[in-house]
């Protein structure tokens, strides 16, 4: 059965039936599923590396109306792997980016632009104009957001994510089948799973889980069988693997179960514990200029880089002393407390986890995290080194 109700159709010019021939001949689609693409709304959560390939083959194929959400410019590093994005782009809103490059593509695609984060206060408001929602974001508090306002607004989820050489795809539709909070009730830990820019992304990885999201979109759009409801697709490209779950819905789930208790949406940066809590103590920082100012002052400074081997291979910090994230309790004795400890990763965020495991463990001595990391070094303070 298909989202797109018979009142919203219309019928085809004589160019649109040129251009979508390929797929009118396939009968699992023919005329009237084409009617149903282009009655469509479509909201892409992220146009990075899942959302390229999501926004490019949603109107290729003639999606009617694509809303696009995202906050982040186009840098450089993007381009290994958000093919909608070019060089000349660099700089640009994605959301102008994608734009233009669907509007090229294909002019008859309506494109909604939203250049803001979404929020707990935004989401409903946004979603609440579309059929259903591809969810291309890479952090778990936006994707429980997008997943609870999924369920409460009655739509479905079409979901991905990737990491390194790994990736899955779902369908989370609450009417049909579980949620996302019925495979994962709680996020992992803070810090335990690396980002995308701190672990690394084969650049093709998210092309090939994207445009299973897309082929999700289209099925569910024209009223295809065999969706991802209650399956998660697992997909190694290293091994060039394919592997299925099936999942089942959660009668204790407490969004979509039998007794709900979540009615509303809540703080995901507090439920992903991406929030400090009172009882934390703070995280010294240090701008790679104030650093820079310190070390020609000639202060005492232990310079501790936690970043594995594979990472200094790309850039070295000179006069740094290596001791990996996972043996920094076990080798604090080789710090002196008595001296200042300045902690590096690639952009600050992996040395907070450092230092937060030293003051757990009751080291003494004062210990500072290098804002933005070594990337900042390189940014503000030595140029002839590269930005990863």
């Amino acid at each position: 059965m298909s989202l797109i109700p018979e009142e919203r159709l219309e019928s085809l010019s004589n160019d649109e039936i040129g251009r979508y021939s390929r797929h009118l001949l396939l009968p699992e689609v023919g005329v009237e599923g084409q009617k149903r693409l282009k009655a469509a709304r479509v909201l892409l959560v992220g146009t990075g590396g899942l959302g390229a390939p999501l926004a490019l083959y949603l109107a290729a194929a003639g999606v009617g109306t694509l809303g696009i959400v995202d906050f982040d410019v186009v840098e450089a590093s993007n381009l290994q792997r958000q093919i909608i994005h070019s060089t000349r782009d660099i700089g640009r809103p994605k959301t102008a980016s994608a734009r233009d490059r669907i509007r090229a593509l294909n002019p008859g695609v309506r494109v909604v632009e939203y250049n803001t984060a979404l929020t707990s206060q935004n989401a409903l408001d946004i979603l609440k104009d579309y059929d259903l929602v591809a969810d291309g974001t890479d952090n778990y508090p936006t994707r429980y957001l997008v997943n609870d306002a999924c369920v409460l607004l009655g739509i479905p989820n079409v979901y991905g994510s990737i990491f390194q050489f790994e990736g899955q795809a779902s369908v989370f539709y609450a009417k049909q089948g579980p949620c996302y909070r019925c495979l994962y009730p709680e996020p992992p830990p803070p810090g335990l799973v690396p980002s995308c820019a701190e672990g690394g992304v084969m650049g093709v990885l998210p092309g090939i889980v994207g445009n299973i999201q897309a082929a999700e979109v289209i099925k569910l759009l024209v009223g295809g069988a065999d969706t991802l409801v209650g399956r998660l697709l697992l997909f190694d490209a290293w091994r060039m693997k394919f592997r299925e779950l099936k999942l089942e819905k959660d009668p204790a789930c407490p969004l979509c179960g039998a007794h709900p208790t979540i009615h509303e949406l809540v703080d995901y940066e507090q439920f992903c514990g991406l929030k400090p809590t009172r009882e934390e103590s703070p995280v010294e920082t240090v701008t790679a200029l104030a650093l820079k100012a310190r070390l020609d002052a000639g202060e005492p400074l232990q310079l501790i880089d936690i970043r594995e081997p594979h990472e200094r291979a790309i850039v070295k910090f000179p006069g740094a002393k290596v001791i990996p994230l996972g043996q920094m309790v076990r080798r604090q004795e080789e710090l002196d407390p008595s001296v200042d400890a300045v902690f590096l990763c690639k952009i600050g965020k992996r040395s907070v986890f450092a230092i937060r495991a030293l003051q757990e463990a009751g080291y003494p001595g004062r210990l500072l995290n290098l804002e933005d990391g070594v990337n900042a070094w390189a940014r503000d303070v030595d140029t002839s080194l590269p930005q990863y």
